[in-house]
């Protein structure tokens, strides 16, 4: 993995949201490292009738990151959206998109959604055969590479690739699955991770996903997450720019 340029100047999520597509991801670093833990909007329930709207109320909100949730109804037992859908939302936001794809055999569509404007790829360690071809070939692709796991998986698993990823996402519930309560072994896995990124001297971004609440985005960003990817707390909020300022505060806060 290529070393990560830190640039020096402080961004606001202003700045963020009106750069150009093509310095997304390094305005994104920025942010992360001048202010601490950012959030990423999940859209699954969004209001998919009002597609670029949504989009556009969350950028106008803050959000610096917006997160798709893939699922194929077999890796997971939902089926939500595609490469259209990814596409679409590339179109309408001018912030890093990523794609988690929870899908059986991602190998064969990694290129499709690299294509379809993903910024972000994540990849579920459960469903890879290869894991380091898998992320290197996202990597050819232009795409930020990051890869997931869930609860039940030992965090070990994921160690030997940690130096050909570009970020972790921890999972804190299943994939796939609604109404679970947050899993606290998310914060066991962080912490780890944090520590073997430290004694490595390494930059993947750890990113967790689940249960994401004014509750826990502290207790997230205190063992190390930076990128929170929030669903019900902001999409179901009365007010998209509070939520997301609400839970950055209490993350960065702990962090």
């Amino acid at each position: 993995m290529a070393d990560q340029q830190w640039p020096a100047a402080r961004i606001s999520p202003q700045t963020l949201v009106n750069a150009p597509a093509g310095n997304a991801i390094d305005q994104l670093t920025a942010t992360v490292m001048a202010h601490g833990p950012v959030v990423f909007p999940a859209l699954l329930l969004c209001d998919f009738g009002h597609l670029a709207r949504e989009v556009e109320r969350l950028e106008q909100a803050g959000a610096v990151g917006l997160h798709l949730d893939v699922m194929d109804g077999r890796f997971v037992p939902q089926l939500t959206y595609g490469m259209v859908v990814v596409e679409a939302v590339r179109k309408a936001a001018r912030v890093p998109v990523e794609v988690h794809m929870m899908v059986e055999e991602p190998e064969r569509t990694l290129a499709e959604y690299a294509r379809a404007g993903a910024d972000i790829v994540t990849v579920h360690i459960e469903g890879l055969t290869d894991p380091r071809r898998a992320l290197e070939e996202i990597q050819s692709y232009g795409a930020k590479a990051h890869l997931a796991i869930s609860p039940a998986t030992p965090v070990e698993r994921i160690e030997p690739y940690l130096d050909a990823c570009d970020g972790v996402l921890v999972m804190s519930v299943e994939p796939g699955f609604g109404g679970q309560a947050f899993n606290p072994i998310a914060i066991e896995k962080l912490s780890y991770l944090t520590s073997i990124r430290s004694r490595r001297n390494a930059s993947f971004r750890l990113g967790v996903d689940g249960g994401i609440s004014v509750e826990t985005a502290g207790l997230v960003a205190a063992a190390g997450a930076e990128l929170l990817v929030a669903g019900s707390s902001v999409i179901r909020s009365a007010n998209y720019a509070r939520a997301i300022a609400e839970l950055q505060d209490r993350a960065r806060g702990a962090a």
